[in-house]
């Protein structure tokens, strides 16, 4: 097999709002922005098909909203426009690339995003568009990982990539514990029996119910992206 051949064809990328933050404490970093969508260039220039769901923890978060005090439902709309923020910045970043995008809100924004229609965004995807997901799937109470297994479901993409701030699923929190092992594969119903915190308990569900593999890595080392459609040994696979 060629050394630079993606072994999936369709992928979804989930990236937390944490992603665009860099060393800001708030917000959106716009240089990481531009490292991020590099690194998403990196993969679309081997061929394959790309979709992202962003989260929005960088501006709002909705559970930490709701733990303030604040009505969940209005928290988490308000999360879900945070996720249209960032879907926006990564969109910028894309096409100052030269990289074809379309943003695809759960939420009605026609301003900046189209609604979701499954079949023009498969479309969107086979003409080698960029689609950026945001607003979760429009509903409080679902999370962004929840989101991104629907939408990977949806579109038919081969498996998740979830990109995170650690380079895979260890057995507890290895910023915690210093005796964390780290799994190099791990079934749907051991990270849901262990209670791992990789993705939230309904994302998986849908992943096992449906066979939709998952790889966990580190975003903040370079190239893992395209380490992960290459098929190499990279984070941890869930199965």
């Amino acid at each position: 097999m060629p050394k630079d051949k993606p072994v999936y064809q369709r992928v979804l990328l989930k990236l937390s709002g944490e992603s665009l933050l860099g060393d800001l404490p708030f917000g959106i970093d716009l240089e990481t922005s531009r490292a991020v969508s590099l690194e998403i260039k990196e993969v679309h220039n081997l061929g394959v098909e790309i979709a992202v769901m962003i989260g929005g923890g960088n501006i709002f978060r909705g559970i930490r909203g709701a733990s303030g005090g604040m009505e969940r439902s209005s928290a988490d709309y308000m999360g879900m426009l945070a996720t249209i923020m960032n879907g926006i910045a990564l969109q910028d970043a894309l096409e100052k690339e030269g990289v074809s995008t379309r943003q695809v809100s759960a939420m009605e924004i026609r301003a900046v995003a189209e609604p979701f229609v499954r079949r023009r965004v498969i479309r969107h995807l086979e003409k080698g568009r960029i689609v950026i997901f945001t607003a979760g799937i429009g509903r409080p109470y679902f999370t962004t990982d929840t989101a991104a297994a629907q939408r990977a479901l949806e579109i038919n993409a081969d498996i998740i990539l979830k990109a995170t701030k650690v380079d895979g699923v260890y057995t507890s929190d290895p910023v915690l514990d210093d005796n964390a092992e780290k799994y190099e594969s791990i079934r749907y119903l051991d990270v849901l029996n262990q209670g791992l915190k990789v993705m939230d308990s309904t994302a998986i569900s849908l992943c096992q119910d449906n066979s939709l593999p998952i790889q966990v890595f580190d975003l903040n080392r370079k190239g893992s992206i395209r380490d992960a459609v290459l098929g190499r040994k990279i984070g941890t696979r869930i199965y």
